[in-house]
């Protein structure tokens, strides 16, 4: 409805402001994003359902170099996954091939790179990789990334 509608885009620009005003904090620029909303079935209550300001639903500009690359004419410096989104735009359709190719190591390792440079810049804290052992399982994965959550 409507009032849905306003509810949603209300909610929206205030958490978006909020978002600026902690990435302005930490030296970021928090350039879009995207927020979910679903309506609670029994009581109408619109819900934010979704991640919030995290590297793969927006984008940050870095802030210390941004008038300086726009004044010669250059991209912002990002520190996002916009770089992996777009070598798989220009590798293949996810929309409409099959198959998707593997991204390359160097460009995996680039994103872990930037993500975790993100949650220091945000949080103020080292990224602590804990024991690094590879899961055998799934259900070794999901206790390590747990672990590795909890200890950050």
């Amino acid at each position: 409805t409507a009032e849905d509608w306003q509810v949603c885009r209300d909610a929206a620009l205030k958490i978006f402001a909020l978002g600026q005003k902690i990435a302005s904090d930490h030296g970021l620029i928090l350039v879009d994003t995207k927020y979910e909303f679903g309506k609670d079935a029994e009581t109408g209550e619109i819900l934010l359902i979704d991640e919030v300001h995290t590297p793969d639903s927006s984008r940050y500009w870095l802030a210390n170099s941004y008038q300086e690359r726009i004044a010669a004419g250059m991209e912002p410096e990002n520190i996002d996954k916009e770089f992996l989104r777009l070598w798989f735009r220009k590798h293949c359709d996810p929309y409409k091939d099959a198959e998707i190719p593997d991204a390359p190591r160097d460009l995996v390792l680039e994103l872990a790179r930037r993500y975790i440079t993100l949650f220091e810049m945000i949080t103020w804290q080292d990224f602590n990789f804990g024991e690094l052992v590879p899961p055998t399982d799934e259900a070794t994965a999901e206790a390590a990334i747990a672990d590795a959550i909890k200890s950050a």
